[in-house]
């Protein structure tokens, strides 16, 4: 395995200095964002460390030399939106852009895309995955043809009032999961393996790592904490009684963890995602969150 970190985390520097300080703390990979650019919709999105509006030969030969230059390798392409938006122009737009980020993957060398699935919050389960059926075999197809792994993170994306009752993210749990992979067989869809959203829907990460240690295509490393006293204040169905952590400063089992990770043979990118408000004062502050999260993950990984 291979410790790495998202790249949204230094949004405020290009994609050569995001590469340029991997290299100089010891970092092999980073995941690198690709949302259109523009400003962002919500926190940690909208970065855009690579442009895949028009990767040109010249365009991707550019970024095959900065990751040979500084010996970092990409560990996946980073989009995060809902392409099962209600609103269906906005979804033609998510589910083109994502098209764009798949095909792009290939041409600078990477073979992993990560992503959400989406959901319109206020439709039933049943109703998502009719949605699902009719927009993602297109792109499934279209990654299989780029030889590009699609990696599903499973947060809830349940955050405010504006987003509930289901969240705007179908695939949060093994159920779901099954579900997903009964559809997309073959290994074109996999999962983009992260702790911190299971621990607050109080779903054992490491039982679900043995049962989907094959689909795994991705890690990502954050930690979550379980305000107890916010929890019994508004309980499960309320908000803001969990928050993302650095790995360490939360409640991930990271020992079991990781034993079940190498239990199911993966040896692919773990990547530190900093969501951390109380490291997001600054520059440094942002740059210390990485090098404190690798310290700690360094022992479970050598």
């Amino acid at each position: 395995m291979q410790i790495g970190f998202v790249s949204a985390v230094l949004h405020d520097l290009p994609l050569e200095e995001v590469l340029a300080f991997a290299a100089d703390e010891g970092f092999p990979c980073v995941e690198v964002m690709c949302w259109p650019p523009g400003k962002a919709d919500r926190r940690y999105a909208g970065v855009t460390h690579l442009d895949v509006s028009n990767v040109t030969p010249a365009a991707a030969d550019a970024v095959r030399e900065l990751v040979g230059i500084h010996g970092v390798s990409i560990s996946g392409l980073g989009y995060y939106p809902n392409p099962l938006d209600p609103d269906p122009t906005h979804r033609a737009v998510v589910v083109d852009h994502l098209k764009k980020v798949i095909r792009a993957a290939p041409r600078i060398g990477v073979n992993v895309v990560n992503t959400f699935i989406g959901r319109d919050h206020c439709k039933s389960l049943n109703d998502n995955l009719a949605a699902v059926r009719e927009v993602w075999p297109p792109l499934v197809a279209e990654a299989k043809a780029a030889g590009v792994k699609i990696g599903i993170e499973h947060c809830p994306m349940l955050f405010s009032d504006d987003e509930w009752p289901g969240g705007k993210n179908l695939a949060t749990s093994p159920a779901v999961w099954r579900q997903l992979f009964d559809l997309f067989p073959g290994g074109t869809l996999g999962l983009n393996f992260d702790p911190s959203h299971l621990v607050w829907q109080f779903i054992d990460a490491p039982r679900a790592l043995r049962e989907f240690g094959k689909h795994l295509v991705h890690v990502h490393a954050k930690d979550e904490r379980v305000d107890r006293d916010r929890l019994h204040e508004v309980g499960v169905l309320g908000l803001g009684w969990h928050q993302p952590k650095l790995p360490g400063l939360g409640d991930v089992q990271w020992g079991p963890f990781f034993a079940a990770l190498t239990d199911a043979g993966y040896d692919g990118p773990v990547c530190i995602e900093v969501e951390d408000r109380a490291y997001e004062g600054s520059l440094e502050a942002r740059k210390r969150a990485l090098r404190q999260s690798r310290k700690f993950l360094e022992q479970f990984m050598g």
